[in-house]
Order: structure tokens, then C-alpha cells, then sequence
């Protein structure tokens, strides 16, 4: 009786470790496309702004290196201008900012930007849909953009309400 139980499961453990194609085990790969005119396009910089900006190297640096992702046209592409991204936001990060981009509000923009290219270049690594995270990237990196002309634009002396 033993050995017919044995001899039993031994079968029912050899048939229910057959290697088949059940259907249910199917992964599809997705091949990434990077499309862009998905990307909003680049916002402008109040001209008071490019003055203090034109002798911020670091910050042209990055600039440069952020129009290179409107030229990419495939994932080996976007992949390099990601890693090169990725080195400018090190260089701008640790540069000395000009006095009057020397804020709270700019360094926070600048942590969005790198949050966001990290996520664009881990949706590339693991192979999933780069469109989101780069649309994340180009309106995170207009915020940072746009950031300099408020600080330009706004007059307001904050001497005065830190005297009082």
C-alpha cells in the first residue's frame, strides 16, 4: 500500500511540474517609444533673468543638455541625454548659485527636476512607458524655468518684513 501511494505521488508531482505554454504564464515585452511631441514645449525666460543666467555655467550646462531631449528620436537616445541630465543636475546642484537665484524656491525646483529624471531613467531601465515620466521631466524643468522670471518679476523687498 505504501508503495503505490509513493509511486502515486511521484506521478501526480512529475505531471504537475510540466514545462508547457498554458497562456497564462505570457509576458509581453514592450518595446519603448519615445514620442515628442508629447512634450510640452520649453518655457521663456524673462530677459532680466538670461542676464544673471548667461554667467551661470553650470546652468547653461544643464541647459544645453535638457534641448538635446527634444531632439531624441529613440530609447538609446533618450537614454544617454538622461545620464548626461543627470551629471549637469550634480554640477548645477553643487555650484554656486547667483545671488539673487540663491533661494529656497529654485534649489527646490532643481529637486523636483532630479526626482524626475531619476523616474524617467528607471522607467528606461525596467522597460515601461517613457511617456509619462519625461512629460513629468519637460514641466518640472519649465517650473524651474519659470521660477527665475517670478523671482526677477517680483519686487518686493523681504528686508522689511524680516525687520519687523
Amino acid at each position: 500500500m505504501g508503495k503505490i501511494l509513493f509511486f502515486g505521488a511521484m506521478a501526480l508531482f512529475l505531471f504537475s511540474c510540466k514545462e508547457g505554454n498554458t497562456g497564462a504564464d505570457k509576458v509581453e515585452t514592450q518595446e519603448v517609444v519615445f514620442n515628442l511631441k508629447s512634450l510640452p514645449k520649453k518655457a521663456t525666460i524673462n530677459p532680466e533673468a538670461k542676464v544673471v543666467l548667461k554667467d551661470w555655467v553650470e546652468f547653461n550646462a544643464l541647459e544645453s543638455s535638457f534641448d538635446a531631449l527634444y531632439k531624441v528620436q529613440d530609447k538609446e537616445g533618450l537614454t544617454l541625454v538622461v545620464e548626461d541630465l543627470i551629471e549637469k543636475q550634480k554640477l548645477l546642484e553643487t555650484s554656486s548659485f547667483p545671488e539673487e537665484f540663491d533661494v529656497p524656491q529654485i534649489k527646490s525646483r532643481l529637486k523636483v527636476i532630479k526626482t524626475t529624471i531619476l523616474k524617467t531613467k528607471f522607467s528606461l531601465e525596467y522597460g515601461v512607458d517613457t511617456k509619462e515620466p519625461a512629460t513629468a521631466l519637460a514641466k518640472a524643468y519649465n517650473a524651474f524655468r519659470n521660477q527665475f522670471t517670478v523671482i526677477v518679476n517680483s519686487r518686493l523687498d523681504t528686508t522689511l518684513i524680516l525687520n519687523e
